[in-house]
């Protein structure tokens, strides 16, 4: 969906039950950034295609919010494209963590006979790891022809967040550290980390966005983003005070 003249958002993309994720690009006069690449090969070949065809003649460049596989999947289909792709330093997976993945959405499978076959392998197939090969160590500004985006370190929710911002036409692109209509992953971290994590939305909510795409569920517009960001905040703010994720078993 369009937000604004050069934002777009690609929603819904498929993830894990009841999950599904969200991806986003932003299209400058010579350069289009990708933000995000979904959690399979699929997802980020309907990025790509979504994104070369708003300016054809544009290189494209890929940024991670984070390091989780549904957000990090379609690397290596835009590396083999020749992009490069931005992302934490911290962003470090291995071959063994994404067959640990990739079990998992198998487990998730309800029906006990898709589960044995591993239909799993469908949805991964021909889908590979690719880690960012461009650090983003700190705060950094992208030209992409007369449109900056802002690169912005967000941790909290993993310690590898970033969030993309285009001031130009108050659009923000924050990952996980926003989600819309399901409780936030707190099971990533602990109570230091849900501290980072509320400086890091005091810090999106200091943008005053008019549209915010968070990692999972609905675009937020206007009124709705504030809504949102104290949403996850009254979540943490509860996880604190009880010590606990509100997922935790």
């Amino acid at each position: 969906m369009q937000l604004s003249e050069h934002c777009w958002a690609v929603t819904g993309l498929a993830c894990t039950p009841p999950w599904t994720v969200n991806a986003g690009f932003i299209v400058g006069r010579h350069t289009t950034l990708v933000v995000d690449t979904g959690a399979n090969v699929l997802a980020a070949a309907t990025i790509h295609g979504y994104a070369s065809l708003a300016r054809p003649g544009n290189r494209l460049r890929v940024i991670d919010t984070e390091k989780h596989f549904d957000h990090i999947g379609g690397n290596a289909w835009f590396r083999e494209r020749g992009a490069d792709v931005f992302g934490h330093p911290g962003i470090v997976r291995t071959e063994e963590e994404f067959r640990a993945e990739i079990a998992e959405y198998n487990r998730a499978i309800p029906d006990a006979a898709r589960r044995a076959l591993g239909e799993a392998a469908v949805f991964y197939a021909g889908t590979s790891l690719a880690l960012p090969n461009q650090p983003v160590a700190a705060d950094t500004v992208f030209d992409l022809g007369d449109l900056e985006v802002h690169v912005l370190l967000t941790p909290g929710h993993t310690p590898t967040n970033l969030t993309a911002h285009v001031p130009a036409e108050s659009v923000v692109y924050c990952g996980d550290c926003t989600v819309n209509g399901y409780l936030p992953n707190l099971d990533c971290g602990a109570a230091p980390e849900w501290r980072q994590w509320l400086d890091s939305l005091d810090r999106i909510e200091r943008l005053a966005a008019a549209v915010v795409v968070p990692g999972h569920g609905p675009v937020a517009r206007g009124s709705e983003v504030r809504e949102l960001i104290e949403r996850v905040r009254g979540v943490l703010g509860e996880a604190l005070r009880t010590g606990a994720s509100p997922t935790q078993p």
